[in-house]
This record gives C-alpha cells, sequence and structure tokens, in this order.
C-alpha cells in the first residue's frame, strides 16, 4: 500500500511537488492527503483570509513531530536559522525564508500557548491534591476560580499561611516560565508569596517540587524605563542550580507523613 511520509512537512513536499492536476498520486495517497488536511484544520476555515501556501506551511510545521519545533523559541530566532526540511518545505510552496520564519514563530505560539495552558492547569491539580493530604489546615486552589489574586494556591493553617503561584512543566532538561506583572506585584508586597515548579512526569504525575527564590526572580524581570512603557508579561529561563527543593514555606505545617518532596533536602556545602 503506497504512504505518504509520516511528518506534516515531509507530506507539504510529497503532495506540492506532484504535477498540477495530481495525475500521478494514487487514490491511497490521496485519501490520506485528504485525511491529513482535514486532521489539520485546513477544512475548518475555507473563507479564511490568510492564505492557503502560509496556511498548509503553518499546519504542516505544527504537525510535523520534528524535534527542532518543540524548542523553536530558542533554535530558530531568525529566519536564516530555519531548518533544512523547512526551508525545503517553504521552497515548495513558494514561500520566501522570511514568510516560513513568520509561519514557524506563529505556529509555535499556538502551540505553546495551548501545551502551557494543559501542562499548568495539570500542575496545579496535582499539587491542590497533594497538599491536601500533607498539610494541616486548608488548602484552596483559587486560581479555578479567580486569576486575579496573583497565586494559584492557597495554604493555610495554625496562623501561618502561604500563597504558591505555581509553574509547571514536563521537561527534564530546560526550565521556562512566564510570570506576569501582577504575580510580580503580588510578591513585592506579599510576604506569603512563593513560586513553586512542579515537574510533572509524561503522565502527568509530580515527579519533583522546587521553590524560586524571590531575590533572584526580582533580579532577572525588566524595568519599565519610563512612564509610557510597562512590561506585563516576562518569561524566566531559570538555570538547574537556582530553584530549592520542597516548598520552604508550607514545611512548618505538613503532616509526618508528607512527602520528602515537599519537605526539599539541604544541598550539599
Amino acid at each position: 500500500m503506497d504512504r505518504l511520509p509520516a511528518s506534516g512537512i515531509a507530506r507539504v513536499r510529497a503532495l506540492f511537488t506532484t504535477h498540477n492536476d495530481f495525475s500521478d498520486i494514487t487514490p491511497t495517497q490521496y485519501d490520506a492527503a485528504y485525511a491529513w488536511i482535514r486532521e489539520a484544520g485546513l477544512l475548518d476555515e475555507p473563507d479564511s483570509v490568510v492564505p492557503v501556501e502560509h496556511r498548509v506551511f503553518e499546519a504542516a510545521v505544527a504537525h510535523s513531530g520534528v524535534p527542532w519545533f518543540r524548542d523553536a523559541d530558542l533554535l530558530v530566532r531568525r529566519p536564516d536559522e530555519l531548518p533544512e526540511d523547512a526551508l525545503r518545505a517553504a521552497e515548495t510552496l513558494g514561500l520566501l525564508p522570511e514568510e516560513a520564519y513568520a509561519q514557524v514563530s506563529t505556529a509555535w505560539g499556538k502551540v505553546d500557548t495551548e501545551e502551557r495552558s494543559r501542562i499548568g492547569s495539570a500542575g496545579e491539580l496535582a499539587l491542590v491534591e497533594l497538599l491536601s493530604k500533607s498539610a494541616e489546615g486548608r488548602v484552596e486552589h483559587v486560581a479555578a476560580w479567580s486569576d486575579g489574586h496573583g497565586y494559584d494556591i492557597f495554604v493555610d493553617a495554625r496562623q501561618h499561611s502561604a500563597h504558591l503561584e505555581v509553574k509547571t512543566t514536563v521537561r527534564v532538561g530546560r526550565l521556562t516560565v512566564y510570570i506576569s506583572r501582577n504575580e510580580y506585584e503580588t510578591m513585592l508586597r506579599d510576604p506569603a508569596w512563593e513560586l513553586v515548579t512542579v515537574r510533572l512526569t509524561p503522565e502527568l504525575r509530580i515527579r519533583t517540587v522546587a521553590a524560586v527564590p524571590r531575590e533572584w526572580i526580582a533580579d532577572q524581570v525588566p524595568a519599565d524605563r519610563s512612564a509610557q512603557g510597562r512590561w506585563e508579561s516576562c518569561r524566566l529561563d531559570i538555570p538547574p542550580e537556582i530553584p530549592v527543593p520542597g516548598i520552604p514555606s508550607i514545611v512548618p505545617i505538613l503532616v509526618s507523613t508528607a512527602p520528602e518532596m515537599l519537605r526539599g533536602t539541604p544541598r550539599p556545602g
């Protein structure tokens, strides 16, 4: 049975390098191509004003499974840094490198936003569940009903409280988080605020928990240069040596059976 190449980028090249009348495509290839076009969402907006070649290229990149796309924000920062497979697909579609770069950025932004939302929600829920079993007092997932607090989880017990802003990842070698202006200003005025990083397994179970010192955060965020300019969101690439294992602010209210990952362990030296 004839089969199209597995990746979206390869499919673009296979489809658009054939004759205009598609006379050399087998019925199996045609059906597979149509199925891919449908699955990629290219049939959802037939009246879209976006040129079809741009839409096809963006969909191909987003559904390609190529290893570089996941870290495209770091690996592809200029048109001349586009990988060879993306350049060949762009050329097939008649796109300039600058146009291809714009579509890669657009595709990565959409996928990254969706993935951060999915992983972030999973991390918050997993930590709420773990804290509910491990800490005395009340544990409330305030982000479930309002995002204006500047933190996600409220823990309160014995005149001790913690306001936890949770950032989650499933990656092992890279920790990148986004902090909003509201979260940062909450940190500045709220001594109970703490930034907690949760690393999940691919099955969305908690692997590790750590806290990022507020002093480090304050040193990294940008500064407003005038009253006419104000940052609202900041990306932080956190080096592996910065997070402190556990959640220091809740250690005093942990029950005796609480897992060690919440208590943390002192670092050597």
